[in-house]
Protein backbone atom coordinates (compact mmCIF):
# COMPACT_ATOMS: atom_id res chain seq x y z
CA UNK A 1 0.00 0.00 0.00
CA UNK A 2 1.62 3.37 -0.92
CA UNK A 3 2.10 5.46 1.83
CA UNK A 4 -0.12 8.57 3.05
CA UNK A 5 2.30 10.99 2.48
CA UNK A 6 3.28 10.33 -1.01
CA UNK A 7 -0.27 10.10 -1.74
CA UNK A 8 -0.60 13.63 -0.63
CA UNK A 9 2.51 14.61 -2.72
CA UNK A 10 0.76 12.73 -5.78
CA UNK A 11 -1.71 15.55 -5.22
CA UNK A 12 -0.01 18.48 -4.99
CA UNK A 13 2.46 17.50 -7.39
CA UNK A 14 5.53 17.78 -5.43
CA UNK A 15 8.56 15.72 -6.72
CA UNK A 16 10.32 14.16 -3.49
CA UNK A 17 13.20 14.73 -5.21
CA UNK A 18 12.71 18.38 -5.46
CA UNK A 19 12.58 21.03 -2.55
CA UNK A 20 9.12 21.91 -3.89
CA UNK A 21 8.01 22.27 -7.05
CA UNK A 22 4.04 23.78 -5.85
CA UNK A 23 3.49 27.46 -5.64
CA UNK A 24 2.19 26.56 -1.99
CA UNK A 25 6.30 26.41 -1.13
CA UNK A 26 6.54 30.34 -1.85
CA UNK A 27 3.22 30.73 0.23
CA UNK A 28 4.94 29.03 3.26
CA UNK A 29 6.68 31.74 4.58
CA UNK A 30 3.42 33.68 5.10
CA UNK A 31 2.76 31.00 7.47
CA UNK A 32 5.70 32.12 9.53
CA UNK A 33 4.73 35.71 8.91
CA UNK A 34 7.08 36.27 6.20
CA UNK A 35 10.60 35.28 7.98
CA UNK A 36 13.91 35.65 6.58
CA UNK A 37 16.40 32.72 6.53
CA UNK A 38 19.48 35.28 6.24
CA UNK A 39 18.90 38.49 8.13
CA UNK A 40 17.02 39.67 11.33
CA UNK A 41 13.51 40.41 11.02
CA UNK A 42 10.75 42.54 11.58
CA UNK A 43 7.00 41.68 12.80
CA UNK A 44 4.15 43.85 14.27
CA UNK A 45 3.99 43.33 18.06
CA UNK A 46 1.84 40.89 20.09
CA UNK A 47 0.60 41.01 23.53
CA UNK A 48 3.52 37.93 24.34
CA UNK A 49 6.55 39.80 23.30
CA UNK A 50 8.62 42.05 25.02
CA UNK A 51 8.92 45.38 25.18
CA UNK A 52 12.51 45.40 25.03
CA UNK A 53 12.40 43.87 21.19
CA UNK A 54 10.88 46.84 19.92
CA UNK A 55 13.08 48.01 16.55
CA UNK A 56 12.06 52.12 17.37
CA UNK A 57 13.34 53.04 14.22
CA UNK A 58 11.04 50.32 12.39
CA UNK A 59 8.22 51.33 14.65
CA UNK A 60 8.30 55.00 13.68
CA UNK A 61 8.48 54.07 9.96
CA UNK A 62 5.74 51.38 9.91
CA UNK A 63 3.62 53.42 12.54
CA UNK A 64 3.29 50.74 14.44
CA UNK A 65 5.20 48.74 17.41
CA UNK A 66 7.28 46.42 15.28
CA UNK A 67 10.32 43.68 16.83
CA UNK A 68 12.90 42.62 15.79
CA UNK A 69 13.38 38.87 15.88
CA UNK A 70 16.83 36.65 16.42
CA UNK A 71 18.38 34.16 14.66
CA UNK A 72 17.17 31.53 17.33
CA UNK A 73 13.33 33.04 16.83
CA UNK A 74 13.88 31.80 13.20
CA UNK A 75 13.09 27.66 13.61
CA UNK A 76 9.51 27.15 14.35
CA UNK A 77 7.34 24.50 15.53
CA UNK A 78 3.98 23.77 13.90
CA UNK A 79 1.47 21.96 16.17
CA UNK A 80 -1.37 21.06 14.09
CA UNK A 81 -4.32 20.51 16.58
CA UNK A 82 -6.61 17.85 14.64
CA UNK A 83 -10.74 16.80 14.99
CA UNK A 84 -10.26 12.81 14.98
CA UNK A 85 -13.25 12.10 16.50
CA UNK A 86 -15.83 9.96 14.38
CA UNK A 87 -17.46 12.99 12.64
CA UNK A 88 -14.11 12.93 10.70
CA UNK A 89 -15.23 10.00 9.15
CA UNK A 90 -17.78 11.38 7.04
CA UNK A 91 -17.77 13.07 3.48
CA UNK A 92 -16.30 16.45 2.82
CA UNK A 93 -18.09 18.81 0.61
CA UNK A 94 -16.74 16.98 -2.70
CA UNK A 95 -18.42 13.81 -1.67
CA UNK A 96 -14.96 12.31 -0.61
CA UNK A 97 -13.92 11.50 2.76
CA UNK A 98 -13.12 14.28 5.23
CA UNK A 99 -10.51 11.84 6.73
CA UNK A 100 -8.85 12.48 3.73
CA UNK A 101 -8.99 16.04 3.39
CA UNK A 102 -7.37 16.31 6.58
CA UNK A 103 -4.73 14.15 5.77
CA UNK A 104 -3.88 16.19 2.63
CA UNK A 105 -4.00 19.32 4.51
CA UNK A 106 -1.89 18.23 7.58
CA UNK A 107 0.37 16.42 4.99
CA UNK A 108 1.09 19.36 2.74
CA UNK A 109 1.71 22.14 5.45
CA UNK A 110 4.15 19.67 7.57
CA UNK A 111 6.21 18.82 4.80
CA UNK A 112 6.31 22.34 3.44
CA UNK A 113 7.27 23.11 7.47
CA UNK A 114 10.35 19.99 7.39
CA UNK A 115 11.30 21.59 4.06
CA UNK A 116 12.22 24.84 5.48
CA UNK A 117 13.38 23.82 9.06
CA UNK A 118 10.76 24.14 11.35
CA UNK A 119 8.91 21.05 13.47
CA UNK A 120 6.08 19.70 13.44
CA UNK A 121 3.57 18.37 16.45
CA UNK A 122 0.36 16.60 15.99
CA UNK A 123 -2.33 16.52 19.03
CA UNK A 124 -5.39 14.69 18.14
CA UNK A 125 -8.03 12.88 19.89
CA UNK A 126 -7.69 9.18 20.89
CA UNK A 127 -11.01 7.71 22.46
CA UNK A 128 -11.87 10.84 23.54
CA UNK A 129 -8.67 12.39 25.19
CA UNK A 130 -5.98 14.45 23.72
CA UNK A 131 -2.88 12.38 22.38
CA UNK A 132 0.10 13.88 21.19
CA UNK A 133 3.08 13.04 19.02
CA UNK A 134 5.86 14.09 19.24
CA UNK A 135 8.23 16.58 17.18
CA UNK A 136 9.11 15.32 14.07
CA UNK A 137 11.62 17.06 11.66
CA UNK A 138 11.47 14.57 8.42
CA UNK A 139 9.29 13.04 6.10
CA UNK A 140 9.72 10.20 7.41
CA UNK A 141 8.01 11.15 10.87
CA UNK A 142 5.42 12.76 8.65
CA UNK A 143 4.48 9.60 7.38
CA UNK A 144 3.81 8.05 10.98
CA UNK A 145 1.89 10.88 12.03
CA UNK A 146 -0.50 10.79 9.17
CA UNK A 147 -0.78 6.94 9.74
CA UNK A 148 -1.20 7.96 13.93
CA UNK A 149 -4.05 10.17 12.96
CA UNK A 150 -5.18 7.86 10.24
CA UNK A 151 -6.00 5.03 12.61
CA UNK A 152 -7.07 7.36 15.20
CA UNK A 153 -9.93 8.81 13.21
CA UNK A 154 -10.72 5.15 11.85
CA UNK A 155 -11.00 3.79 15.25
CA UNK A 156 -13.08 6.78 16.77
CA UNK A 157 -16.83 6.10 18.45
CA UNK A 158 -17.22 9.69 19.36
CA UNK A 159 -17.01 13.09 18.18
CA UNK A 160 -13.72 14.70 19.11
CA UNK A 161 -13.95 17.15 22.22
CA UNK A 162 -12.86 20.21 19.92
CA UNK A 163 -12.49 22.24 23.41
CA UNK A 164 -10.59 19.53 24.89
CA UNK A 165 -8.00 19.65 22.68
CA UNK A 166 -7.53 23.40 23.19
CA UNK A 167 -7.43 23.38 27.06
CA UNK A 168 -4.49 20.57 25.91
CA UNK A 169 -2.37 23.38 23.78
CA UNK A 170 -2.94 25.60 26.62
CA UNK A 171 -1.83 22.72 29.26
CA UNK A 172 1.29 21.26 27.14
CA UNK A 173 3.13 23.70 25.14
CA UNK A 174 4.19 26.60 26.50
CA UNK A 175 6.45 27.82 24.31
CA UNK A 176 5.30 30.63 20.97
CA UNK A 177 3.82 28.12 17.95
CA UNK A 178 1.83 28.36 14.99
CA UNK A 179 -1.13 26.23 15.58
CA UNK A 180 -3.14 24.71 12.79
CA UNK A 181 -6.50 23.82 13.90
CA UNK A 182 -8.26 20.87 11.29
CA UNK A 183 -11.77 21.07 12.55
CA UNK A 184 -15.05 20.57 10.80
CA UNK A 185 -18.17 22.85 10.54
CA UNK A 186 -19.39 22.23 14.24
CA UNK A 187 -20.48 25.85 16.14
CA UNK A 188 -17.30 27.47 18.09
CA UNK A 189 -19.12 27.03 21.75
CA UNK A 190 -18.37 29.54 24.50
CA UNK A 191 -15.56 27.91 26.09
CA UNK A 192 -14.09 27.14 22.44
CA UNK A 193 -14.12 30.89 21.93
CA UNK A 194 -12.47 31.70 25.99
CA UNK A 195 -9.93 28.78 25.05
CA UNK A 196 -9.23 30.74 21.65
CA UNK A 197 -9.20 34.00 23.05
CA UNK A 198 -6.35 32.59 25.76
CA UNK A 199 -4.35 30.80 23.09
CA UNK A 200 -4.20 33.87 20.55
CA UNK A 201 -1.96 35.53 23.10
CA UNK A 202 0.30 32.82 23.41
CA UNK A 203 0.34 31.52 20.28
CA UNK A 204 -0.49 32.36 16.42
CA UNK A 205 -3.52 30.38 15.30
CA UNK A 206 -4.91 29.18 12.23
CA UNK A 207 -8.38 28.03 11.71
CA UNK A 208 -9.05 25.14 8.80
CA UNK A 209 -12.48 23.84 8.32
CA UNK A 210 -13.17 21.35 6.43
CA UNK A 211 -16.29 21.73 4.75
CA UNK A 212 -19.03 18.71 5.37
CA UNK A 213 -20.58 16.90 2.83
CA UNK A 214 -24.33 18.52 2.42
CA UNK A 215 -27.02 16.32 3.86
CA UNK A 216 -30.23 16.64 1.32
CA UNK A 217 -28.92 16.54 -2.29
CA UNK A 218 -30.58 19.04 -4.77
CA UNK A 219 -31.78 16.00 -6.40
CA UNK A 220 -33.24 12.99 -5.95
CA UNK A 221 -31.03 10.16 -4.28
CA UNK A 222 -31.61 6.48 -4.14
CA UNK A 223 -28.59 6.21 -1.54
CA UNK A 224 -29.07 6.76 1.71
CA UNK A 225 -26.92 9.82 3.73
CA UNK A 226 -26.56 8.81 7.28
CA UNK A 227 -24.84 11.20 10.28
CA UNK A 228 -21.46 9.76 10.73
CA UNK A 229 -21.20 10.04 14.61
CA UNK A 230 -25.15 9.02 15.11
CA UNK A 231 -26.26 6.91 12.40
CA UNK A 232 -29.47 9.05 12.02
CA UNK A 233 -30.65 8.63 8.17
CA UNK A 234 -31.82 11.11 6.07
CA UNK A 235 -35.49 11.05 4.90
CA UNK A 236 -34.99 10.22 1.54
CA UNK A 237 -37.81 12.50 0.19
CA UNK A 238 -36.37 15.50 1.37
CA UNK A 239 -33.31 14.93 -1.34
CA UNK A 240 -34.97 17.39 -4.54
CA UNK A 241 -36.55 19.51 -2.52
CA UNK A 242 -35.33 23.30 -3.48
CA UNK A 243 -36.68 24.78 -0.30
CA UNK A 244 -34.96 22.61 2.33
CA UNK A 245 -31.61 22.98 -0.21
CA UNK A 246 -31.96 26.65 0.36
CA UNK A 247 -32.99 27.04 4.08
CA UNK A 248 -29.76 24.64 4.45
CA UNK A 249 -27.29 26.79 2.79
CA UNK A 250 -28.53 29.56 4.27
CA UNK A 251 -27.90 28.06 7.46
CA UNK A 252 -24.33 27.32 5.95
CA UNK A 253 -24.02 30.86 4.97
CA UNK A 254 -25.05 32.40 8.79
CA UNK A 255 -22.89 29.88 10.22
CA UNK A 256 -19.70 31.18 8.30
CA UNK A 257 -20.51 34.64 9.49
CA UNK A 258 -20.23 33.66 13.06
CA UNK A 259 -17.51 31.68 12.61
CA UNK A 260 -15.47 34.66 10.84
CA UNK A 261 -17.01 37.34 13.04
CA UNK A 262 -15.42 35.68 16.34
CA UNK A 263 -12.46 34.72 14.29
CA UNK A 264 -11.55 38.02 12.36
CA UNK A 265 -11.60 40.25 15.60
CA UNK A 266 -9.06 37.68 17.61
CA UNK A 267 -6.94 38.00 14.06
CA UNK A 268 -6.83 34.69 13.71
CA UNK A 269 -6.14 33.68 10.36
CA UNK A 270 -8.76 31.16 8.76
CA UNK A 271 -9.91 29.27 5.92
CA UNK A 272 -12.72 27.02 5.05
CA UNK A 273 -11.81 23.74 2.60
CA UNK A 274 -14.49 22.01 0.58
CA UNK A 275 -12.76 18.87 -0.86
CA UNK A 276 -9.15 18.04 -2.03
CA UNK A 277 -8.87 19.44 -5.83
CA UNK A 278 -9.77 23.12 -4.24
CA UNK A 279 -7.83 22.78 -1.03
CA UNK A 280 -4.05 23.67 -2.48
CA UNK A 281 -6.14 26.88 -4.00
CA UNK A 282 -7.94 27.96 -1.04
CA UNK A 283 -4.94 27.54 1.19
CA UNK A 284 -2.94 29.55 -0.89
CA UNK A 285 -5.82 32.68 -0.74
CA UNK A 286 -5.55 32.06 3.03
CA UNK A 287 -1.23 32.40 3.15
CA UNK A 288 -1.80 35.30 0.43
CA UNK A 289 -4.04 37.17 2.80
CA UNK A 290 -2.07 36.36 5.81
CA UNK A 291 0.74 37.89 4.05
CA UNK A 292 -0.56 41.24 3.25
CA UNK A 293 -1.79 41.46 7.18
CA UNK A 294 1.44 40.71 7.90
CA UNK A 295 3.32 43.91 5.91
Amino acid sequence: MAGLLARVKSKLFISSTLRSAHPLDGGYASLVRGRSLDFEDLRPYEAADEVRDIDWRATARAGEPMVRRSNAERRHTVLFVVDSGSGMRALARDEHAKKDLALLVVGALATLAVRHGDDVVLLHSDGGRARRFESRRSEGGIELMLRALDAAIDAAEVPAPRDELLRAVARTFARRMIVVLVTDEAPISAEGERELRRLRVQHDLVWLTLRDADPVLAVRSPGVRRDASTGWAVPEFLHGSAEVVAELQAQRAEADLRRAGLLDPLAITHATLDGQDTAVAALLRMLHRRAAHAR
